[in-house]
């Protein structure tokens, strides 16, 4: 804190407001495209923050400017978008969540952080924390889905996997959760579009994630671009001072999404550069990201008095108490000065083959030709992604390799050296022609399994990659149901950042797998699936749509006054489709069948401050061991406010061998019960409680107990 205080006295308004400037690096240290006029604004302390850049010896050049060649020799703080990995690529944020394991979770990230710090990164823009409940939203991809106990869970397992035990390590880098809050409910699906939702809404599903982050110690927060209600989240005070600063606690630094603070005029709030500065900053943005308005703006609104000296110096204490904190003072160079442990990448390469296949979910297998079997002697394999490795890295691949990636097809080689397996393109991803076909079929023809790859590319889903059809692009059905006319078994492995709403394909297909964009191991990981090696495990964290026209869908829908009763007109339904998703929150097969019985609710009626122990039994019918995963759902049945329909409130994974029976148990408190009431404040009612525990949220496979809640 001397420290801080002795350079907030030192410095010059411009190198203030410099503390508070982070720009794009790329290019700026060597080559034909580095800024003179960036390094000039390190040199003058009016440049505080980059990313973008990473490299040991190109992080150390720049750090050097600004400790050695600036007036008072401030380090500059280095971010990077490291999402699912930095050089180790991992499955994209949606497939990880399918894990349902907060150990997982952590432990990529930590992985991750590892290796970005060595490439003398210090902060990351990481975890992303949106609930997202529309697949036509293309960020969906890095979600962690429609669920917010399990965004909570993750957006905890993440920052502590970024930042690691003490923040001024080697190996550890700042975390920011983002986007606060909502952005996952633009309008239609659209990105960047406003959102409108309720503040009980706010406070039930979209902000609790952020809590969870907070009380994990997450250095930095980033507000969303969007409005909520018409008010942008870069100048809510309401949120980012209100409910974040004083009601949650939270003391580090806020930072804008990019370019976000001169976006305000667009957004019809601010008149000009200045305003957009004023408003930002008394909304308690610290960190103005690559607009420049702080720096333009800042000084004329200081004059103006539309901000204090103040403001403008508790915003530069945060940001330089981060980088206090980051030991970027006592040694910055410290990240960037050693390479990670185990430098060939073997330990990181088994981490991602192992989140890969656990990201992998079964989805349908309508005959039972999986796993396949050792003695098969020909398959083919075909469609635009079986041999795309680039895709397989997803939207946010830092600095993965393509050369780094393991396709489909050399998994698929690899784990059956002695079986033939032919391949062909058939189509692209997104074209028209389809003079591949023949060829494809011609193939296929003589295979006895066809593996047939479809979906996306990783450019269709992620930032301003949102779709309103969310079928298989190009002439990928045309190929599709080229094949399933040969009525040969065929195995269909679905590549995408989002569920993709292919009703036809899930009818006729033997079976159906979603895998994602599973990082540099992605090949591996599906011939470990394929062939029995690993049990498929992975559940869906989101519900899976029929149609682009049932979006948004969700498992916790309040209830209606006509629910959804088939041959009744008047409930709520469709003329012309199922209300219900083609896979429900939590659906995921495995190749061996649990059953659960016995569930007790110990004891029946409890009291504020004391807990329920649920449990129940589960054997493996199955004949191979397995892992299930069981979710534990509650619905308040009469309640001062509708409650939804169903609650998650925890998650247990059991490993079970053949024919073996275990118990699983949760201690459930009744503060769990509580909820915002009507004066959106926390309220915890007596009433009775169903507790359901199931597979997945469908009401079908529920074991049902029933608890009260006395005064």
């Amino acid at each position: 804190m001397e420290r801080v205080e002795t350079l907030v006295a030192e410095m010059t308004l411009a190198e203030k407001i410099g503390q508070l400037n982070m720009v794009a690096s790329t290019g700026v240290v060597t080559g034909p495209s580095g800024s003179r006029a960036t390094h000039q604004g390190i040199r003058a302390g009016t440049i505080g923050g980059l990313f973008n850049l990473w490299g040991a010896d190109e992080v150390r050049a720049v750090q050097r400017i600004a400790v050695e060649e600036s007036r008072l020799g401030v380090p500059l703080l280095l971010g990077l978008d490291v999402i699912h990995g930095h050089r180790t690529i991992f499955p994209v944020p949606l497939a990880e969540a399918c894990a349902f394991d907060v150990g997982l979770w952590e432990r990529t990230a930590r992985a991750a952080a590892e290796e970005a710090a060595a490439d003398g990164i210090a902060m990351t823009f990481a975890p992303m924390i949106d609930v997202a409940r529309d697949p036509r939203w293309g960020r969906i991809v890095e979600s962690p889905g429609e669920d917010p106990w399990v965004a909570s869970e993750l957006a905890a397992a993440k920052t502590r996997g970024f930042q690691g035990g003490d923040l001024a390590a080697a190996d550890s880098v700042a975390a920011t959760a983002k986007h606060l809050c909502a952005y996952g409910a633009v309008t239609a699906g659209r990105e960047y579009a406003s959102v409108d939702v309720s503040e009980r809404t706010l406070r039930e599903i979209y902000l609790p994630p952020f809590s969870a982050a907070v009380a994990a110690g997450t250095a930095a927060i980033m507000p969303a671009f969007i409005d909520i209600a018409g008010v942008p989240m870069t100048i809510n005070p309401t949120l980012l001072k209100g409910w974040l600063r004083e009601r949650v606690g939270f003391d580090g630094v806020l930072i804008s999404d990019y370019n976000a603070v001169a976006e305000l005029i667009n957004h019809g709030v601010a008149a000009d550069s200045v305003e957009a500065a004023a408003l930002a900053l008394n909304a308690g943005v610290d960190i103005d990201m690559t607009s420049n308005t702080y720096t333009q703006g800042l000084p004329a609104a200081l004059d103006r008095g539309l901000v204090t000296m103040a403001d403008i110096e508790a915003s530069v204490r945060r940001v330089l108490r981060l980088k206090e904190r980051l030991g970027l003072f006592a040694d910055p160079y410290r990240r960037g000065s050693a390479a990670p442990d185990d430098r060939d990448g073997k330990s990181r390469r088994l981490l991602a083959r192992e989140a890969a296949r656990r990201a992998i979910v079964l989805l349908t297998h309508r005959c039972p030709i999986l796993p396949l079997s050792p003695n098969t002697r020909r398959i083919a394999v075909v469609g635009p992604l079986a041999t795309a490795r680039e895709e397989m890295l997803g939207s946010w691949a830092s600095a993965g390799r393509p050369a780094d990636v393991v396709s489909i097809l050399e998994g698929l080689k690899a784990a059956m050296p002695d079986c033939r397996i032919d391949d062909a393109r058939g189509v692209d991803i997104d074209g028209e022609d389809e003079r591949g076909v023949a060829v494809a079929i011609d193939l296929c023809a003589h295979a006895e399994i066809i593996v047939l790859c479809l979906g996306e590319s990783a450019a269709m889903s992620g930032e301003a990659a949102s779709r309103t059809n969310l079928g298989v692009p190009g002439r990928q059905r045309a190929l599709a149901e080229a094949v399933l006319g040969l009525g040969k078994p065929t195995v269909v492995l679905l590549s995408s950042g989002r569920p993709l709403a292919l009703s036809w394909l899930f009818e006729r297909a033997d079976a159906v797998l979603a895998t994602w964009f599973l990082g540099i191991e992605s090949g591996h990981a599906i011939a470990d699936v394929l062939t029995g090696k690993f049990n498929p495990s992975g559940r869906l964290p989101l519900s899976w749509l029929r149609s682009v026209g049932q979006a948004p869908i969700y498992f916790s829908q309040r209830p209606t006054g006509r629910p959804t009763t088939p041959g009744v007109h008047y409930s709520s339904s469709y003329l012309d489709m199922l209300s219900t998703p083609q896979f429900p929150f939590g659906h995921g097969l495995s190749y061996s069948r649990f059953v659960l019985s016995n569930l007790r609710c110990e004891p029946a009626v409890v009291k504020a401050g004391e807990e329920v122990q649920v449990s129940l039994e589960v054997r493996n019918d199955g004949p191979i061991g397995g892992e299930v995963t069981l979710f534990l759902f509650v619905r308040d049945l009469v309640a001062s406010v509708a409650r939804p329909v169903l609650e998650l409130k925890g998650v247990r994974k059991l490993t079970l061998g053949a024919d073996e029976n275990r118990q699983a148990t949760w201690r459930l408190p009744a503060q769990a019960l509580a909820f915002i009431g009507e004066n959106l404040e926390p309220v915890l009612e007596a009433g009775r409680f169903e507790i359901h525990v199931g597979q997945t949220a469908d009401p079908a496979g529920f074991l049902t107990g029933v608890i009260e809640l006395a005064t």
